[in-house]
């Protein structure tokens, strides 16, 4: 059985009627990657865990401010995605990474590699230690949050320790998971990280409108509190905020998007 050819351009998703995807493939049950799958890869890559930190952009930035910021950020996420996918359309580039050496050559390329790879692990981090704190708690002391875990075994045990469950989340979900060849692979995983971060989304909207109706909710601030250097300088940590929020670019938009998609953002101009 021959293996199909590969290079550094060869998309992770290969096309349906992609002539390169040979008859071993496609019968080894891949047989491209489907609309709805695309579309939960996507999604899950633009809303991640960054919405649980969008409203700090409110706090520090003002409510009027940090509304416009956000809407500001969105447009030009919408603008740079638009970019890239004409622009590997005229230059016949297949990934994000073809993109860059196409414009500027291998280096480029390989600054890219490294900047995902340096995001990629700083949300790992991040991750783990949000998993971290919501299930094994967070403080010591008499500030000792207790996690979900310690609750559930009514106090702290040696399994539900942070070291322990961080070690098993590890094994159990994120190894089995990075181990996919394709990220079409990933599109039930992806379908259910849509579906509660939309749960998410539907209980604290749930939970402000109840105390907004209980008259709990003060005013909230409209104005950034700008009163000496420090505070100045503490604005601009709404930044890895929004990036971390909006950032999808990285999985590159013929590496997810069916022809179909592409086609309707390009549209008919």
């Amino acid at each position: 059985m021959s293996l199909p050819t590969t290079s550094s351009s060869t998309p992770l998703l290969a096309s349906k009627t992609d002539s390169s995807v040979d008859e071993d493939v496609a019968h080894g049950g891949f047989k491209g990657s489907s609309f709805a799958s695309a579309i939960f890869n996507l999604s899950t890559t633009v809303v991640g865990a960054g919405i649980m930190a969008l409203p700090a952009t409110q706090k520090q930035l003002g409510l009027p401010l940090g509304l416009v910021t956000i809407v500001f950020i969105g447009i030009l996420t919408d603008s740079s995605l638009e970019l890239l996918v004409r622009f590997s359309n005229s230059c016949k580039a297949l990934s994000y990474g073809a993109v860059m050496e196409s414009s500027f050559g291998h280096l480029g390329r390989t600054l890219l590699q490294v900047c995902i790879i340096v995001n990629n692990l700083g949300l790992l981090i991040v991750y783990m230690i949000i998993i971290g704190d919501v299930l094994s708690g967070t403080g010591s002391g008499t500030s000792h949050h207790r996690g979900l875990l310690e609750l559930w075994a009514d106090g702290a045990t040696w399994w539900n320790s942070r070291v322990v469950v961080l070690f098993l989340t590890t094994i159990l979900i994120l190894v089995p998971l990075v181990s996919f060849k394709r990220v079409d692979s990933l599109k039930f995983s992806s379908a259910l990280s849509v579906a509660l971060a939309i749960v998410f989304v539907v209980i604290m909207a749930g939970i402000a409108i109840a105390k907004l109706v209980a008259g709990k909710i003060p005013m909230p601030r409209l104005l950034p509190d700008v009163h000496d250097q420090y505070s100045f300088w503490k604005l601009f940590t709404v930044v890895p905020v929004m990036v971390t929020a909006y950032i999808c670019h990285h999985n590159g938009i013929k590496l997810v998007l069916p022809q179909i998609l592409i086609g309707y953002l390009l549209g008919p101009w």
